[in-house]
């Protein structure tokens, strides 16, 4: 079973979250997938979701930096507010077009980001990220 079979994709690029979810529904066909294309929007859905104490499952975040209104460190520190039960069960990947050192050098210092990816998303990226989070936690990718 797949520990992390939640995604979240937070992109104002309504092109770039059609071809991650193709791509997430193409690597793991039973994903439950939520896209947004406002920051706050999927904040607000992360907030709900994962801050129930009887919901137990994961996600995986992919956020990108850019955006308009909240842009990825806004969001980052609104998440650092959030109680332990939420931030443990959301793991953020930075997916970005940025290639810009300080972007990744920032997001590499942020304690939540687990790693930085230049878009587009792969299946190979996508598989290697679930494979080391289940090796991490003792768990089986099957």
């Amino acid at each position: 079973m797949n520990y992390f079979n939640n995604f979240i994709i937070i992109d104002d690029d309504k092109i770039n979250n059609l071809l991650c979810r193709k791509i997430l529904e193409k690597t793991y066909p039973d994903a439950d997938i939520q896209d947004f294309t406002e920051a706050e929007k999927g904040f607000d859905h992360i907030v709900e979701k994962y801050s129930n104490p009887n919901y137990d499952g994961r996600a995986i975040l992919l956020l990108d930096i850019i955006m308009p209104i909240m842009d990825a460190w806004g969001f980052l520190e609104k998440f650092d507010k959030l109680d332990e039960l939420v931030k443990n069960r959301i793991k953020i990947y930075i997916l970005s077009s940025s290639v810009d050192k300080r972007d990744m050098t920032r997001a590499h210092d942020n304690k939540y980001v687990e790693y930085y990816l230049i878009k587009p998303l792969t299946k190979e990226s996508i598989r290697l990220i679930v494979h080391v989070l289940h090796k991490r936690l003792g768990l089986s990718d099957k």
